[in-house]
């Protein structure tokens, strides 16, 4: 991800194509209200290289208490920005 992405609809792409490539999933799934865990089947490992994949692409560092807050595709995206301001 560019540097420079900062708002909120980029990011929330970016979360989504990521979630595509890395899990097989089709776009139309990965909706920013879907759950990960219920709606998309993700487990625990799933969320740590989700969450490896991301911070690779937008510098983002995630913790495993950021982890344990994120739910959603959206929460990805909050918790994106939230990190780069």
């Amino acid at each position: 991800m560019e540097k420079n992405m900062n708002d909120r609809e980029s990011i929330l792409a970016e979360v989504q194509r990521i979630l595509c490539e890395t899990f097989n999933f089709a776009i139309d799934d990965v909706t920013e209200d879907k759950n990960l865990f219920t709606d998309l089947d993700l487990d625990s490992l799933d969320a740590v290289d989700m969450a490896s994949e991301l911070s690779a692409k937008t510098g983002a560092k995630f913790s495993n208490e950021d982890l344990r807050q994120i739910r959603t595709v959206a929460d990805v995206a909050d918790a994106i920005l939230n990190k780069l301001r």
